[in-house]
């Protein structure tokens, strides 16, 4: 009877200590629910992976998973963390969330989507863009330039996502990068000047121009694209896509997804799995709903037109670690001007 105990122990510590990849997975994911379940669906028909994804909501988008994951970091309950804000992934890494994990299937993705210290990697891009609503904005008078947008005349016309979140939040410190702190506030002051229209998401702000309550909105190329395919009287416009000489690192704001194995996860090898299928899967991004640009030179798929990749406008030279060390400033100044 003792030996049978001690026999039975013995293969709960074995099970314990040697979990195997096709056990459950545990995702949070700041991807839109509808393209990432559909991605999922796919990895889990053709692996043995168990796939537990956790998603955001719209107006709060990857904020709350990134308070749970630091709020965990003693007893980790995620195993991949599918994040659409690389400076709030590269903030993370600097806490430690991270263990370093360099896939295969990245060998031919560009040096500068993986993380100097191997914690994170980059994938599937989308652009920061104005989109504009063509009953209201003749051709003439649409913007070519953020900086246009602070013009008088488009005064209460302007749609913008809280800038305090999201891609708008990122794009913001983005900005201090290239441009400048002093340049990037006279940016946003000149916006809120203007009557900038707050909205709580960039989903509001894209059906807020295709429904005709404003004139312009600023929002991802994601967005964008939905209003344009629902057949909407709307034009997508690629800000500073032939640059802008007063600034010559500032253009169009491309933003990546990362993918991250959580350090101290409950399943690493099924974490690096995961990461291994997602990233050939980048090309299926392109459309799903994402349309998003895969950064492997190698993946054929391509978003549809009009929608434009770095390689065909002026992209923004964004030194990423900078721009999250300009954060805290950013977001200390955006809550003190937009703040509602």
């Amino acid at each position: 009877m003792r030996l049978g105990l001690l026999c039975a122990f013995a293969i709960v510590l074995t099970a314990a200590g040697c979990r195997r990849a096709d056990e459950r997975v545990v995702v949070y994911c700041a991807q839109d629910q509808e393209v990432a379940d559909e991605i999922f669906a796919t990895v889990q028909a053709e692996t043995p992976l168990k796939i537990a994804p956790k998603y955001d909501t719209e107006a709060n988008k990857s904020v709350s998973l990134v308070v749970e994951l630091e709020q965990e970091t003693t007893r980790p309950r995620c195993d991949v963390h599918w994040n659409n804000e690389i400076l709030g992934t590269i903030r993370l890494a600097r806490k430690g969330i991270y263990q370093p994990y360099t896939s295969p299937s990245a060998a031919h993705f560009p040096a500068w989507s993986r993380a100097k210290d191997g914690t994170w990697q980059a994938f599937a891009e989308r652009a920061r863009v104005l989109l504009v609503n063509t009953n209201l904005v003749p051709p003439a008078d649409r913007p070519k330039s953020l900086f246009d947008l602070t013009d008088p005349k488009w005064k209460g016309k302007l749609a913008m996502a809280k800038p305090q979140f999201g891609t708008t939040a990122t794009q913001a410190a983005c900005l201090l990068e290239t441009v400048g702190p002093d340049a990037a506030k006279a940016f946003y002051l000149g916006l809120k000047a203007n009557g900038v229209n707050i909205v709580p998401g960039n989903k509001q702000a894209a059906t807020g121009v295709s429904e005709g309550k404003f004139a312009i909105g600023m929002t991802d190329t994601d967005d964008a694209y939905e209003e344009l395919h629902a057949g909407k009287p709307v034009e997508i416009i690629f800000p500073d896509a032939a640059g802008y000489p007063a600034h010559p690192r500032h253009g169009t704001l491309f933003l990546p997804h990362t993918i991250a194995v959580v350090k101290g996860a409950p399943n690493p090898e099924g974490a690096k799995a995961l990461i291994d299928r997602v990233l050939t899967m980048e090309g299926a991004m392109a459309n799903k709903g994402a349309f998003q640009f895969p950064l492997n030179p190698e993946a054929k798929e391509r978003p549809p037109t009009p929608l434009k990749g770095r390689a065909e406008v002026k992209a923004a030279e964004v030194d990423f670690d900078k721009a999250a060390d300009l954060w805290d400033e950013a977001q200390t100044f955006l809550r003190r001007e937009f703040a509602q």
